[in-house]
């Protein structure tokens, strides 16, 4: 089992936030990965629920603000419908995932996390007009 650092970063590789998350299989598919960080920063939203979430993916009804969301209310989320969204905003481009120094591009590829235990995930933002 791998000791995994999960961590959101900028465009530039500046790092916004990160937590570990020991117990994670060495070799994972990338969906699989996804789908753990989802379900980890859920509970971890569900185990305190309060009107701001930092989160992968925007949930139902919350407003985007700087590095997260607002709740309109606290409430519990449902993690499988955001892990539904978080692999749809892959699909889309709506965030690239590094793992080491290579870049992701299929949610089927299997990841190596003894190898690289860091696992970045960089949001993108739709330019205006384009």
């Amino acid at each position: 089992m791998a000791l995994v650092t999960f961590r959101d970063e900028t465009a530039t590789g500046r790092s916004l936030d990160e937590f570990v998350l020991p117990g994670v299989p060495e070799r994972i598919s990338a969906r699989e990965l996804v789908r753990l960080r989802v379900r980890e920063e859920v509970a971890r939203y569900n185990a305190a629920p309060s009107a701001h979430f930092r989160g992968l993916v925007r949930p139902t009804e919350a407003e985007v603000e700087l590095n997260g969301y607002r709740m309109r209310t606290a409430r519990r989320l449902d993690w499988e419908r955001q892990a539904d969204a978080a692999e749809a905003a892959f699909a889309r481009n709506g965030f690239i995932l590094l793992v080491g120094d290579r870049q992701i591009e299929d949610l089927a590829d299997e990841i190596d996390l003894a190898a690289d235990p860091v696992v970045s995930f960089v949001k993108l933002v739709p330019l205006v007009g384009g």
